[in-house]
């Protein structure tokens, strides 16, 4: 009799089916998911382990490094240099570094965000792109592909289970980690995320700094039953992008991340490569929508490796709506919904 919940390695060797691109695929994540394995160890080990969460310095993309976030790059390197993958861009390098010369993949790889939560016990995870090498190209450029031409992406949540979240581009699936063995079981098939949950998610002590456009839609949001949209609204923040991510593909909702007037803040503060890119895609696959406020994440073309980016997510309805409210730039406080290209027009 088939098993309740599949492995993933079984689900990979069905879906490869041969082919040799689809083959270096499922290595790759294989090699990464061992890995996760091995840092879901290490993080469970928390107080038992001095210093996972002291301050060491700043990472290659200019945030606050700590000593988890190094041991982490060290751990998926090392997988990554076994796996068909060309190079590597991550979060705690400068630049991207060279595995396997003439492999077929290269990976772009966030190996542990949010870990300014470490030491607070809230969940944090590693984020990863794949992406092809097209013959002639070399792999810092393949890294720097737009994220329609990922093979795969996903995470991985260190919670209260270490859980994979993952696409191949034949949906977006979870698959749960058994503490006995540590081997990844699927245990939700094909994500789709719910379209008109009232909840969002964003970072209100900024609220005086974003673009008059997300102050228009979130006093919108706020109004509530006695605004244009007629309904009360929920926020939520955990300050882990892996866990907000989690939370929405589950049970919906809407998250923002805009750019604004702070320095360093202009055009957003997560990252396009690793982070917005490979969520993109499993949002895609799972019926949702990401964009930078108005153009698909999907569609942009990376100009370095730790490029910023706004960061909006969600069911597509209420992710067009926040790019009208983009659209209609307003200076006046007022609604877009009811304007001449409004929403709520017939």
């Amino acid at each position: 009799m088939p098993s309740e919940h599949p492995t993933l390695a079984d689900y990979l060797a069905s879906w490869s089916q041969g082919d040799p691109v689809r083959i270096a695929v499922a290595e790759t994540i294989s090699a990464l998911t061992a890995a996760s394995a091995e840092l879901s160890g290490l993080i469970a080990e928390g107080p038992f382990v001095r210093g996972l969460g002291e301050t060491i310095g700043d990472a290659g993309g200019g945030d606050v490094k700590k000593f988890l976030d190094v041991e982490s790059h060290k751990l998926f390197k090392s997988a990554l240099e076994k796996a068909p993958v060309a190079a590597m861009g991550s979060e705690e390098a400068d630049a991207a570094e060279v595995l396997n010369d003439g492999a077929a993949l290269v990976v772009a790889i966030d190996p542990l965000d949010g870990s300014s939560n470490i030491d607070t016990n809230v969940s944090i995870g590693t984020i990863f792109s794949v992406l092809p090498v097209p013959d002639g190209m070399s792999p810092d450029a393949a890294l720097l592909q737009a994220g329609k031409e990922q093979v795969a992406s996903g995470f991985i949540l260190y919670g209260p289970q270490t859980t994979l979240v993952v696409t191949v581009r034949d949906g977006t699936h979870i698959f749960t980690m058994a503490p006995d063995d540590r081997v990844f079981q699927l245990t939700r098939r094909d994500l789709k995320i719910a379209p008109d949950k009232a909840e969002y998610a964003i970072n209100a002590s900024n609220e005086r700094h974003w673009p008059a456009a997300v102050q228009a839609y979130m006093r919108d949001l706020k109004a509530g039953r006695d605004g244009p949209r007629r309904q009360d609204f929920n926020m939520r923040w955990v300050g882990s992008l892996v866990a907000e991510a989690y939370r929405i593909l589950i049970r919906g909702g809407i998250f923002l991340y805009p750019g604004d007037a702070r320095k360093g803040y202009e055009k957003g503060r997560l990252r396009l490569v690793y982070e917005a890119i490979p969520l993109a895609l499993l949002m895609s696959e799972a019926g949702g929508a990401t964009t930078d406020g108005m153009t698909p994440i999907l569609d942009i073309e990376p100009e370095s490796l730790h490029q910023r980016v706004s960061l909006v997510f969600g069911p597509p309805d209420e992710v067009e709506r926040i790019a009208q409210y983009y659209e209609a730039r307003p200076g006046d406080g007022n609604s877009p919904l009811f304007s001449e290209r409004g929403l709520l027009r017939g």
